[in-house]
């Protein structure tokens, strides 16, 4: 394997592992403080219904409710943010870290080959 495809697959894992820890960050902290902010709103709860669910008469859920849950679409929105951000960082540190690939140094002009040369001195001593 090369370095490419190994780096390659740490990064997916450390990104599957930072995306559940800005999950839980977000979930547990930033959205409960958003939603003190607001008015003591809990996000996750924030739904459009567009049609209520149905029970029989024994209690039993007929029809599930049918809702536009907003509230999940934002968080979800917030935890895209924090994961790009986190990330963006963490690339933007890692690049800083490596060695600039070496600059070759531009190559000397060459000059005329030997046989233009020759042909030169030629037409001059035809002169």
């Amino acid at each position: 394997m090369t370095g490419n495809v190994v780096d390659f697959a740490v990064a997916v894992i450390l990104a599957g592992a930072i995306g559940l820890v800005i999950n839980g960050f977000v979930n547990d902290l930033v959205m409960p403080i958003v939603g003190f902010l607001v008015g003591g709103v809990d996000f996750s709860d924030l739904k459009i219904v567009l049609s209520a669910e149905v029970k029989d008469a024994a209690g039993v859920v007929t029809a599930p409710e049918n809702a536009i849950r907003w509230g999940a679409w934002v968080t979800s929105i917030v935890n895209l943010i924090l994961v790009g951000f986190v990330l963006f960082i963490m690339v933007k540190a890692y690049n800083k870290t490596k060695k600039p690939a070496p600059v070759e140094a531009p190559a000397a002009p060459k000059g005329p080959t030997q046989e233009e040369l020759l042909a030169q001195i030629r037409d001059l001593l035809k002169k």
